[in-house]
């Protein structure tokens, strides 16, 4: 039953790191993933692995993301609501929406996530910390700070139409 669920999961490595533990006799290195991924239908996740060889560290990695995954709330399932500011120690990313037909304008960890994610236009930039892993949790900041017009109607216990502004009429 879990495999016909997750069948439709991809999965984007997003780094491999050699990684070594120094001791008596010489030093015996390991390595750490980085996958991101998704449905392509608004879920996503994040995970990370270690292991002696490079194949088993991103299994392990793979299967930590598919138990991560989480909603994210898209605007006619190809961008993001509204434009969202994401900070994870010393990286910080900014997420816009745009028109359709713009693509994914993104760099790096950034464009695995929305690949992932199944968003087809979005402008991203990454400024601060290059590390894929303040990257990734820094996007993911910025996706739990997106609200949908119809979370946001019932938090403010107000229709989706007064919540929208008609830029048309305007």
């Amino acid at each position: 039953m879990k495999d016909k669920e997750n069948s439709d999961i991809v999965e984007h490595l997003v780094a491999v790191n050699r990684v070594a533990k120094v001791v008596k006799g010489g030093r015996r290195f390991g390595f750490a993933a980085i996958v991101v991924a998704g449905d392509t239908h608004g879920k996503v996740g994040y995970g990370t692995g270690k292991a002696k060889e490079v194949p088993n560290a991103i299994k392990k990695a793979a299967n930590e993301a598919k138990k991560n995954l989480f909603r994210v709330n898209l605007k006619e399932e190809r961008t993001v609501y509204h434009d969202a500011v994401g900070r994870f120690g010393a990286g910080r990313v900014i997420v816009r929406s745009a028109p359709p037909g713009t693509g994914v304008i993104a760099g790096g960890a950034m464009r695995a996530i929305f690949d992932s994610l199944g968003i087809k236009d979005v402008v991203a930039k990454s400024v601060g910390s290059a590390n894929p892993h303040n990257v990734i949790k820094a996007t993911f900041n910025a996706f739990n700070n997106i609200a949908s017009p119809k979370s946001v109607a019932g938090r403010r216990s107000k229709k989706v139409s007064d919540i929208i502004v008609n830029t048309k009429k305007a």
